[in-house]
């Protein structure tokens, strides 16, 4: 299968796995409200991770842009703060598998062992290696032209530890995984915008206001451990950045279209987005501050 077809499926499924999309996630009917106010039962809390956001939709669509390839824009694990809280290891979990979605889109694998040893050593601290096998993927990095099995592979990995984590009570840890998900692909989009200034990826960057608003809801819960709680607050600092973007979606007329012989009514909508270059830029400045701070960079 070719990479565009096979990365777009695997972003399908991850994105519908809790069965809705994540426009009709349960958060974003909440987004711009206070989360800390907020109490949604627990099916829609998981409902909304599964909705957040995928390790390899960045690199996609930068990929697709022929925005070129930078390791300046990677986490290096070497380089990382040591930590043995849960907490801090899930939320590595979640920037190294971000990082190796977009070494695997650019068919740069064979640079990302590193990145690969890294995520097996902390699923074995996580007692979650059953879902990681590293001798398969190690062996994938090293060779060419095995760019869609590796995606697949290791997207589906990625995919199995956040599920188990999610049915074994374990549910902060997996929230900590996609925090680091979102803030490293947010870091990606951005630090990629200021090479090529894209539209493209400008409109990526806005469209994470909702789903931060998403990602604060279920924070929220476990914000009492003081640790959780260090990076809860500085996401709210993050969110205050993009308070000041405007997301207007306007109603069309429905159109009736014919797909394999069957009738079909696609709803059509504009959406128009107000993101000034100061905002932006704060984006930019905001993002790269929190993301370095927790890793200690």
């Amino acid at each position: 299968m070719n990479l565009k077809y096979i990365a777009l499926f695997l972003v399908v499924v991850f994105c519908s796995s809790c069965g809705n999309s994540r426009k009709e996630a349960p958060g974003s009917n909440y987004s711009g409200m206070d989360p800390e106010a907020l109490s949604i039962p627990e099916e829609a809390m998981n409902e909304v991770i599964g909705n957040i956001g995928s390790p390899i939709e960045v690199a996609l669509l930068l990929n697709e842009l022929q925005v070129p390839f930078s390791a300046a824009y990677l986490s290096h694990p070497e380089k990382m703060n040591d930590t043995v809280s849960g907490f801090d290891l899930a939320y590595k979990l979640g920037i190294l598998n971000s990082n190796l979605g977009y070494f695997i889109i650019y068919n740069m694998s064979g640079s990302s062992i590193s990145h690969l040893e890294a995520i097996r050593d902390i699923t074995v601290t996580l007692d979650l290696e059953e879902f990681f096998n590293f001798k398969k993927l190690e062996r994938l990095a090293s060779r060419d032209n095995n760019t869609d099995s590796l995606l697949f592979v290791s997207m589906n990995s990625f995919n199995r530890k956040l599920d188990h984590l999610r049915s074994n009570d374990r549910g902060s840890l997996a929230t900590m995984m996609v925090a680091g998900v979102w803030i490293e692909g947010l870091y990606l989009a951005t630090q990629a915008y200021k090479q090529s200034e894209a539209d493209e990826i400008r409109t990526m960057i806005g469209e994470q206001k909702h789903i931060l608003s998403d990602l604060l809801i279920i924070m929220q819960r476990y914000k009492t451990d003081p640790n959780f709680n260090n990076l809860y607050e500085d996401y709210l600092q993050i969110r205050k950045r993009f308070d000041k973007v405007k997301i207007t979606y306007k109603i069309g007329e429905p159109e009736t279209v014919e797909v394999d012989g069957m009738l079909m009514v696609i709803q059509n909508e504009t959406t128009t987005m107000d993101l000034s270059d100061k905002t932006l830029s704060d984006i930019i400045e905001i993002t790269e501050e929190i993301r370095n701070k927790h890793l200690n960079i």
